[in-house]
């Protein structure tokens, strides 16, 4: 279903969502997830529709299971715009370059100041500093017409 490569990415998605290290995802989990991502206002109706899904306990093997079920047939770039949209709270279709960056270089697989320069050379970033996530979600699934020229 995954590649090695893959199977480790999950892995350590996973452990930045188990919070408190017990192996499995809880209410807890996700909502002090959601509070790092800057959305603090979580419905627990909402964290108890993801914790549905499991079926049971939310272990690794559970999450890898659901991950497989949802990628299978998705759309790519619905994929992508739907981890934007964690970091729109407000739904306006921007997020914020500097805070962005601060995300990226310090959650999860931190990436450096030249990894994050190459990801923001593409992106459409307005005068005030805000990256239109949904027209670099195209660029990312479709490719630049500025490169392919």
């Amino acid at each position: 279903m995954f590649e090695q490569s893959q199977i480790q990415e999950f892995k350590e998605a996973f452990g930045c969502i188990d919070q408190d290290r017990d192996g499995v995802i809880k209410k807890q989990d996700l909502r002090e997830t959601y509070g790092q991502l800057g959305k603090l206002n979580v419905k627990d109706e909402e964290l108890d529709e993801m914790l549905n899904e499991g079926k049971g306990p939310i272990n690794f093997t559970v999450f890898l299971t659901l991950f497989g079920e949802k990628l299978n047939g998705t759309d790519p770039e619905d994929t992508i715009l739907a981890a934007f949209k964690l970091f729109d709270p407000n739904g306006t279709g921007f997020v914020n370059k500097d805070e962005f960056r601060r995300l990226l270089m310090n959650q999860a697989d931190k990436f450096t100041a030249e990894e994050v320069d190459q990801a923001f050379a593409l992106a459409p970033i307005d005068p005030a500093g805000n990256i239109d996530y949904k027209s670099l979600c195209y660029i990312i699934t479709h490719g630049d017409e500025k490169e392919e020229s």
